[in-house]
C-alpha cells in the first residue's frame, strides 16, 4: 500500500514511519508536481492536498489533514462532498499553544505590553500614561464563540484569571468547569452585549461565516477586546479597523484572517490596538510530536479495519 507525505516533517519521520510500518510504501511529496505524479496510486495522503493533486489520486481512500480546520479543502475541492474519500484530522493537536496565545494577547492588552515595549524603544520612563490604564482580569468576563476543544482550554485557562466565562454553541451542553453558562447561538447577541473579552474559537462553516458583522461587533460595550485564534471570515474585519481607529473597540489579535497571507494594503496592518499574527498560534514544540503521533495510531486503525479517530464532517465543518 502506497502512502504519500504531503507535508513535511523531516526525514527522521519518514524514517520512523519505514521502521514502524514496513510493509508500506512511504513516499515523500513535498511539491505539486511531484505529488501529481506519486499520488496517482496512492491510497492514503498526510497532510495537504490541493484540487489537482486531489483530482490525479484515483486510488485515494483516506486523507489524513495535518492541521485541524478543513474548511478551506472543503472549498477548494469541492469534489471531496460527493465522493467517498474519508478524512481526518489532527483535533486537539493544537489546543495547548491555541489557548495559551489567547492569553499572551488578553494579558499584553490587560497590562500594556506594546506600548511599554514602545517607551523601553524610546527610553522613556512614562509613568503617568499606565495610571489606572492596567486591567485586572478578576471579575471580567469573557465572551467564547464555540465551547469545543480550543474554546474549554481558554476557559480553563480564563477561569484560573477570576475572569467569568460565557459562550455560545451549536451544540446543547452543560457548562464545563469554570464556565458560568453555554447558550445557543439565539443567544449572542445577548453574550456580546456583556463581554469584555470575545474570544473566536469557532471554525468557519456557512453559519460562522461573516457571524460577528458590523451590527454584532456594535453590540460590544465600549473599549471591549477581540481575539481570533480559529479562522478568518468569521468577523467583519473591515467593521473591526473601523471600531478600532475610532477608540470604540478596545484591542484586537487576530491570529487568523480571511485572506491570507493578509495583503500589505490590508487597513488591519496599521489599526491602533492590533496584533497580527501570520496564523502561528498553535506553532510549538511540541505540536509536531502530537501531529505525528494522531497520524500513526491512525495508520495502526486503519491497516486493522479500525473505526479512525477524528472523522471529519464534511457538512458540519467540524
Amino acid at each position: 500500500m502506497k502512502v504519500v507525505l504531503t507535508y513535511d516533517m523531516g526525514e527522521s519521520f519518514v524514517e520512523e514511519l519505514q521502521t514502524t510500518f514496513p510493509e508500506l510504501d512511504f513516499c515523500p511529496a513535498y511539491g505539486e508536481a511531484e505529488q501529481m505524479q506519486e499520488v496517482a496510486d496512492a491510497e492514503v495522503v498526510f497532510g495537504l492536498m490541493t484540487r489537482p493533486v486531489f483530482l490525479a489520486a484515483e486510488k485515494l481512500k483516506w486523507l489524513h489533514y495535518v492541521g485541524i480546520g478543513f474548511d478551506s479543502v472543503v472549498r477548494n475541492i469541492p469534489e471531496f462532498r460527493t465522493g467517498d474519500v474519508v478524512m481526518t484530522n489532527a483535533r486537539q493537536t493544537h489546543v495547548v499553544p491555541m489557548a495559551d496565545h489567547v492569553f499572551a494577547a488578553i494579558l499584553s492588552y490587560a497590562h500594556r505590553i506594546p506600548e511599554l515595549l514602545e517607551d523601553q524603544r524610546n527610553h522613556q520612563w512614562n509613568t503617568p500614561r499606565y495610571v489606572q490604564r492596567i486591567i485586572e482580569l478578576a471579575g471580567t468576563k469573557m465572551g467564547v464563540l464555540a465551547m469545543g476543544d480550543i474554546g474549554r482550554a481558554v476557559a480553563t485557562r480564563a477561569a484560573a484569571f477570576g475572569i467569568k466565562v460565557y459562550a455560545v454553541d451549536i451544540l446543547p451542553m452543560e457548562p464545563p468547569p469554570g464556565v458560568c453558562a453555554v447558550w445557543p447561538v439565539e443567544r449572542l447577541d445577548e453574550m456580546l452585549e456583556m463581554v469584555d473579552w470575545l474570544v473566536i474559537t469557532a471554525p468557519r462553516t456557512k453559519a460562522t461565516t461573516g457571524m460577528i458583522n458590523r451590527q454584532r461587533l456594535a453590540l460590544l460595550k465600549e473599549g471591549a477586546f477581540v481575539v481570533v485564534v480559529s479562522r478568518g471570515g468569521i468577523v467583519d474585519e473591515e467593521a473591526l479597523a473601523e471600531g478600532l481607529h475610532a477608540g470604540r473597540i478596545g484591542g484586537a489579535a487576530l491570529d487568523a484572517t480571511e485572506v491570507e497571507p493578509l495583503p500589505p494594503d490590508s487597513p488591519l496592518w496599521d489599526a491602533p490596538n492590533m496584533l497580527i499574527s501570520p496564523h502561528t498560534s498553535a506553532e510549538s514544540v511540541q505540536l509536531i510530536e502530537r501531529r505525528k503521533a494522531i497520524f500513526v495510531e491512525n495508520l495502526h486503525r486503519y491497516l486493522a479495519g479500525e473505526a479512525l479517530l477524528n472523522v471529519c464532517d464534511l457538512e458540519k465543518g467540524y
